[in-house]
């Protein structure tokens, strides 16, 4: 067993047997799409930072069932008015929640998105600075800073030279297979990009990366409005791995970041409410 893992059994052993359930059977819809290495769904089971975090608090919550619902970035809206899933973690309320009338929490996880493409001789970050002009690799229904936030492909194509995927991977390899009239410019998350020159520091090498982010993403836990459960219940759920420092290791663990300010914020509510 290595020290991460044996730490984490200790933790979650003092954990169960310090918190008392607030659920009873509580049986929570999760809606899950391809967002990795935050999320994604392998079969049935979920995987990335969501897939840990899942499994963890069941283990704490031993009243709580999480059930994972699969959806798609491009599908979540409608999946969400539908009833489908009444719980998604880590979404932002800038990407249409707020309007449809969706509880936010606080944010609980950061990252950023940057531009990426083929490092080539006479080519420097400049290539960046109108991005309207390259042909550009995005995923699929995910909203994006350049684009002011829309997520509708159709209306994306008419506005700019662009395609979209299902795959961070896919994109990257288009990059660097060097074919400028499908691919000049791909749109990669911070922590993707870490996890990949992590596993293939060659790449350094072979990749230009912006040195300004697209966006940076704030991300909470949307609820329904009248669901099973609301935003606070959900960051009551969290709140005993903040305390031990468990979620901080499963956020680090997958190459991601807790917002400025993440554990004072939570310390003052707290205090507020003595």
């Amino acid at each position: 067993m290595t020290r991460f893992a044996l730490l984490t059994a200790l933790w979650l052993l003092t954990l169960i047997a310090n918190t008392r359930p607030a659920f009873a059977d509580t049986e929570i819809t999760i809606g899950v799409y391809n967002f990795p290495p935050i999320a994604g769904m392998d079969g049935d089971r979920v995987t990335g930072l969501l897939g840990d975090l899942l499994e963890t608090l069941e283990a704490v919550h031993p009243g709580v069932h999480f059930k994972p619902v699969y959806t798609s970035p491009r599908r979540r809206y409608l999946d969400y008015q539908e009833g489908l899933f009444d719980v998604m973690f880590f979404e932002s309320g800038d990407w249409e929640w707020r309007k449809r009338g969706a509880l936010v929490s606080r944010p609980i996880l950061m990252d950023e998105e940057f531009y990426v493409a083929l490092k080539k001789p006479g080519r420097d970050l400049s290539f960046f600075d109108d991005i309207a002009d390259r042909h550009i690799l995005a995923m699929a229904g995910y909203h994006y800073g350049f684009a002011g936030l829309e997520a509708d492909d159709r209306e994306l194509r008419k506005r700019f030279h662009i395609e979209f995927s299902d795959s961070q991977q896919r994109n990257l390899k288009l990059i660097k297979a060097d074919r400028p009239s499908v691919a000049e410019v791909a749109i990669m998350s911070q922590s993707f990009l870490r996890g990949h020159l992590a596993k293939s520091p060659k790449d350094w090498d072979k990749l230009l990366i912006s040195d300004r982010p697209d966006q940076t993403y704030k991300l909470g836990i949307v609820t329904r409005p009248n669901g099973p459960v609301t935003a606070d219940d959900m960051i009551n759920l969290l709140e005993p791995l903040i305390d031990n420092g468990q979620y901080r290791l499963l956020v680090e663990k997958w190459n991601l970041r807790l917002p400025p300010g993440f554990f004072a914020s939570f310390a003052d509510d707290r205090a507020g409410a003595e």
